[in-house]
Order: structure tokens, then C-alpha cells, then sequence
């Protein structure tokens, strides 16, 4: 048998194998169980990134639908519309000073999903205000159910989203959360598959 038979007989014992390879790893990183990305994300004047069309969270939360197969349901409030970055943080002080808990826009029955994605901004050591409505709104609807939460920030990385996730639903089992910079996330889609990857 020649050096080119032994070849072709190598590859095409191998090229299954690789194959195979690159199946299993597209299962490693799907959930198990129907999967839900929910999130906050707010467009228009941002730290760092200026006027922006797409918020920064939805990028990533469009990152991890695309990967895994995840759907998607956005907390939307008009409150935050057109606002200029100073008079918007100063708003957002005032929400969590007060403990507001801004309406959000239409709803999502959770009981059809295995594994919820929480995603939002940064805004004064945690979830904009408004996030904690929809926690409020769904406190018994994650019991047993798998919570991943993560954040876009300008260096405050996750502050104390998780353990206030933790804290709006004590019966969940919330894992370890995910950060990334808001002004990282339009080249960052390879960070945010590197960390489903490793879930």
C-alpha cells in the first residue's frame, strides 16, 4: 500500500470523528431545556459610547439568542426615552433611592422555560429600577428553574446583581454571573460564547 492510500484512509477515519466533535460541542454550549434571554437595555446617550442606536445589553443578549437558540423578551419603558446620560443617572439615583419600580411594557409566561438569561446595564450598583419591577412582577415564577444573570457596565462589573437576583428569587438556582464592558460588546461576541461555552 502506497504513502497516498494510507493517507486517504487516515482522513477519512478522522473526518467523522472531527465531525462528531463539532456537534457535541454545539450541544455543550446549548442549555438544557427551552431557554429565555430577558433583559433591559437602553439606547440613545451611554458612558463611554455615546449616542447609540442599539442598547449595549441587547448586543449581548442578541449573542447569546444567536448562539444557543435562546428566545428573547425585553422589559421596555418609554421613561428613559431621549434622556441625556447626566439627567438620566441622576434619574436612576432617584429610583433606587426611593425604591420606584417604573411600568414596563407587556409580559412573558416563564412557567415554558428551563433556563432564564437576566441581563441589564449597571446603573448604581445594580439592575435599573425597572428590572425590579419584572422581578417583583414574576417572584414565584422561577422556583427550580436555572437563572444566568449578566451585566454591561463601565467598570462596576457585576456590583450586586447576583445576589439581588438571588434575593427576588430564593427558590431559583441562580449561577455565576457574567460581565463585560458596554464598550467591548460590539467586538466582544467571542467573550460572550467563550462563557456559555464554559457554563
Amino acid at each position: 500500500m502506497n504513502i497516498k492510500n494510507i493517507i486517504s484512509i487516515v482522513l477519512a477515519l478522522l473526518i467523522p470523528t472531527a465531525c462528531s466533535g463539532q456537534t457535541k460541542q454545539k450541544k455543550d454550549m446549548e442549555t438544557t431545556g427551552k431557554a429565555l434571554v430577558v433583559f433591559f437595555s437602553h439606547a440613545g446617550d451611554n458612558y463611554s459610547v455615546g449616542n447609540i442606536e442599539v442598547g449595549n445589553t441587547k448586543i449581548v443578549a442578541d449573542y447569546i439568542s444567536e448562539i444557543i437558540g435562546a428566545d428573547q423578551f425585553e422589559i421596555v419603558t418609554h421613561k428613559y426615552d431621549g434622556m441625556a446620560y447626566t439627567p438620566l443617572i441622576k434619574l436612576a439615583q432617584q429610583e433606587a433611592d426611593n425604591g420606584e419600580l417604573p411600568e414596563y411594557e407587556g409580559d412573558v409566561d416563564l412557567s415554558q422555560y428551563d433556563t432564564v438569561f437576566i441581563g441589564g446595564p449597571v446603573w448604581w450598583g445594580t439592575y435599573p429600577q425597572v428590572m425590579f419591577t419584572f422581578f417583583k412582577n414574576h417572584a414565584a415564577d422561577l422556583e427550580g428553574k436555572t437563572v444566568i444573570p449578566f451585566t454591561t457596565h463601565e467598570g462596576s462589573g457585576l456590583a450586586s446583581c447576583v445576589e439581588d437576583v438571588k434575593a427576588a428569587f430564593p427558590g431559583a438556582k441562580v449561577q455565576k454571573g457574567f460581565s463585560i464592558y458596554g464598550h467591548e460588546v460590539r467586538t466582544g461576541k467571542s467573550k460572550v460564547e467563550k462563557w456559555l461555552k464554559n457554563l
